[in-house]
């Protein structure tokens, strides 16, 4: 232990959001290095990381739905877990290797990772385990919504309520914190990947088209809506056609999109109602004057900050740079391990 002073020196202690669509990390003192999609190309039936283990991130997700037989890319996170350790041990190790140099063999960093609060301990054992393996000297584990809450700038030390509402791609993280710790939360297993699901199901159903996952998102960023829009959109899309199996192109709009979407939608908004049920009386009454803050890419579809207005009365505040908040949030924590050991051991947010 008196050797984490002298090692942390020389190596780049990082911090990492490690989430079902991107990973992010960022380095003490510099901010973001690195942000990439939670994808590895490997060889069918293997572990084998293509390209000499070069096959990750932004290179493996060109090739989502593309790829011959010979070759798999997988998404080794699922809702915000581990779903495949081999692969993700892969994935960290690249990661950890382009962000250290390769001088991380010699000389391995101090790890922040950011997991669902909802996880088992089987589940942060095999994020602890897969991050050790692929080069960290030491992992500490923080909860999503309380990295969220530290990137969004949230007052979470004071005596006071601050609530955030975290969607991710796998899972939505809902809490309410209090004198740095979590007074409390809700984790759901619904995301970003629900809506692009709910959108192929629709294509599907309605027009027997079928698409694939990235082009579901394209739908879902230029023509998804929780809320009317003041301007109805639409766009074309292409895909195979069930019945022929051919290719076929249609016309899509956000009003059919936005219903598709409701499912998804419906789930979330009630994991913030019933989060806000649990609340302590003094804390619910803090948020009338803080307000609900969003975090996670799914807080950027359009009239979500809206719906949820509406469902609890509440001001809704979207961070800045939603996108960023937890893994600037595990940036923050790192830069003041001693700080949050000493505020949240027992909360289980420490290892």
């Amino acid at each position: 232990m008196f050797l984490d002073p002298i090692l942390g020196w020389f190596s780049m202690d990082m911090g990492i959001d490690l989430g079902t669509c991107n990973t992010l990390v960022c380095v003490r003192n510099e901010g973001i290095v690195l942000n990439e999609p939670s994808v590895v190309a490997v060889r069918k039936g293997t572990n084998i990381v293509l390209n000499n283990g070069e096959a990750v991130g932004l290179v493996a997700r060109e090739m989502l739905g593309k790829t011959p037989g010979s070759i798999s890319a997988i998404r080794p996170m699922k809702d915000g877990v581990i779903s495949d350790f081999e692969i993700t041990e892969a994935m960290l190790s690249y990661f950890i290797r382009k962000v250290h140099g390769r001088n991380s063999r010699l000389i391995k960093p101090r790890v922040v990772i950011a997991v669902p609060s909802g996880i088992t301990a089987v589940e942060r054992r095999a994020v602890i385990d897969s991050a050790e393996r692929a080069g960290a000297r030491k992992v500490y584990i923080v909860k999503e919504p309380m990295a969220a809450g530290i990137g969004a700038g949230l007052p979470i030390t004071e005596p006071t309520a601050s609530m955030i509402v975290d969607i991710g791609g796998g899972t939505t993280e809902v809490a309410i914190m209090s004198l740095a710790d979590i007074s409390t939360c809700e984790s759901v297993r619904i995301g970003g990947d629900d809506m692009d699901e709910a959108i192929i199901n629709h294509l599907k159903r309605t027009y027997n088209l079928l698409i694939g996952e990235p082009r579901a998102e394209q739908v879902k960023i230029q023509l998804g809506s929780a809320a009317p829009l003041e301007e109805e959109l639409t766009m074309e899309i292409a895909g195979r056609d069930t019945i022929s199996g051919l290719p076929r192109k249609i016309v899509i709009t956000s009003e059919e999109i936005r219903e598709a979407l409701k499912e998804p939608i419906a789930g979330i908004i009630e994991a913030v109602t019933s989060t806000l049920e649990k609340a302590e009386p003094e804390l619910a009454a803090d948020l009338i004057e803080n307000g609900l803050h969003l975090a996670g890419g799914g807080s950027l579809l359009r009239g979500m900050d809206k719906v949820l207005a509406n469902a609890t009365g509440l001001k809704v505040i979207r961070a800045d740079e939603p996108l960023t908040c937890v893994a600037r949030g595990t940036s923050v924590y790192l830069e003041n391990l001693e700080l949050w050991k000493d505020t949240i051991d027992h909360s289980g947010g420490w290892e």
